[in-house]
């Protein structure tokens, strides 16, 4: 069943392209644009303090990245969410770092609590410590989170935002329903931006989806999908990222309908 929603919300996705504003870190800018194009989507860069009300305004979605943050960044990234939150905009918020700095940490939660955020995805690291649960951040990669689940959980039920940690296998919850995708393939931890790209496209799939935890979770089972793909036909890291981004252009819904693997927790055995 889940396979065939998310089917049909990639098929939605593809004939609406909705408008992504991203406010991402330079390191992966043009990664998050071209991936934004090659799922379906129209991505627009724009960091501009001056045209954020109205940049957002007209967005399907806001995807906000905290990499390379500084002040000037971080009003821009607070008016977005107020706009997109008085629009009824979905709002993704990916919090790189969170953890490593109180810089990052205390804008991430700030975002979190005063906002309306539709989506937190983030590492195990990067999710533990907002959600209080332990967890250690070593520059923007996660170096131990005591219980991913448990913090999954925790932070769903804390901000009251859809949780999404990405690993080995990525958990997605509401703070009731937890669903776990088992699409990926272990390289994407050995290009840069791996996780900002996933955002992008769960920025694509909440655009165009009622259910934003189904379409958190297809996004993440579709873009695991196409690294698996990307993999068969790699050498190494530098020639998995652009089979990457081809498997990603190169997806059909019907793809999905056959190679998404997504379970709900209870069906986990371990």
């Amino acid at each position: 069943m889940i396979n065939q929603k998310c089917a049909e919300l990639f098929r939605k996705l593809r004939q609406q392209r909705p408008l992504l504003h991203h406010i991402t870190n330079y390191v992966v800018m043009n990664d998050n644009a071209n991936i934004a194009l090659h799922i379906g989507a129209s991505p627009v860069m724009a960091h501009a303090y001056d045209e954020i009300t109205e940049m957002t305004a007209i967005a399907s979605a806001l995807v906000v990245n905290i990499g390379t943050l500084d002040r000037k960044w971080i009003k821009s990234m607070e008016l977005a969410i107020r706009t997109a939150n008085e629009h009824n905009i979905p709002v993704v918020l990916d919090p790189v770092g969170a953890g490593a700095t109180s810089l990052r940490t205390d804008t991430a939660l700030h975002f979190l609590t005063e906002y309306r955020i539709d989506v937190l995805k983030g590492n195990a690291g990067e999710i533990s410590v907002l959600a209080g649960t332990g967890g250690q951040v070593k520059g923007v990669d996660s170096v131990s989170a005591n219980d991913p689940v448990q913090a999954v959980k925790i932070a769903a039920g804390k901000f009251g935002v859809i949780t999404a940690v990405t690993g080995k296998e990525d958990i997605v919850s509401d703070g009731q329903r937890t669903l776990v995708v088992k699409n990926g393939h272990e390289w994407l931890s050995t290009i840069t931006g791996s996780g900002c790209n996933a955002s992008t496209i769960v920025g694509a799939f909440v655009a165009v989806g009622d259910d934003k935890l189904e379409a958190t979770a297809c996004a993440l089972a579709a873009y695991g999908l196409a690294a698996e793909k990307a993999a068969e036909q790699a050498q190494g890291p530098a020639s998995f990222k652009v089979a990457l981004f081809d498997q990603v252009y190169n997806l059909q819904p019907e793809d999905l309908i056959n190679g998404v693997r997504i379970e709900t927790l209870s069906q986990i055995t371990h």
